[in-house]
């Protein structure tokens, strides 16, 4: 059974850092791309960082620069690390795995998913 767990969200004030990770379990994770989604309240999902299998990585434009996605194989493990955050970035962040797939950042390339956590940034 695939399991996907994140963890590390929370509140933070504009400008402040946050570290979410990804732990998971039930299968091979270096044969996996994985990539992290979220989805703000009465809006659609949408990609935010990926990282394929060979280490490519894939940004939404409006992170680029201020995100960082890393994965450690050795522990099955995905992070994002969240920089200069803002207001816009609130939402409900979910990790997601795909066999091996690239690092495309849109949710039909995933066919595992984690329950999410929740991050909120106050002006």
């Amino acid at each position: 059974q695939v399991q996907l767990v994140e963890s590390g969200g929370g509140s933070v004030q504009a400008g402040g850092s946050l570290r979410l990770s990804c732990a998971a379990s039930g299968l091979t994770f270096i044969k996996h791309s994985v990539a992290w989604f979220r989805q703000p309240p009465g809006k659609e999902r949408e990609g935010v960082a990926a990282v394929s299998t060979d280490g490519l990585t894939s940004y939404l434009d409006s992170v680029a620069g201020r995100f960082a996605v890393s994965r450690d194989n050795a522990k099955s493990t995905l992070y994002l690390q969240m920089n200069s955050l803002k207001p816009e970035d609130s939402a409900m962040y979910y990790c997601a795995a795909g066999f091996l797939g690239g690092n495309r950042l849109t949710p039909g390339a995933y066919a595992y998913w984690g329950q999410g956590t929740q991050v909120t940034v106050s002006s």
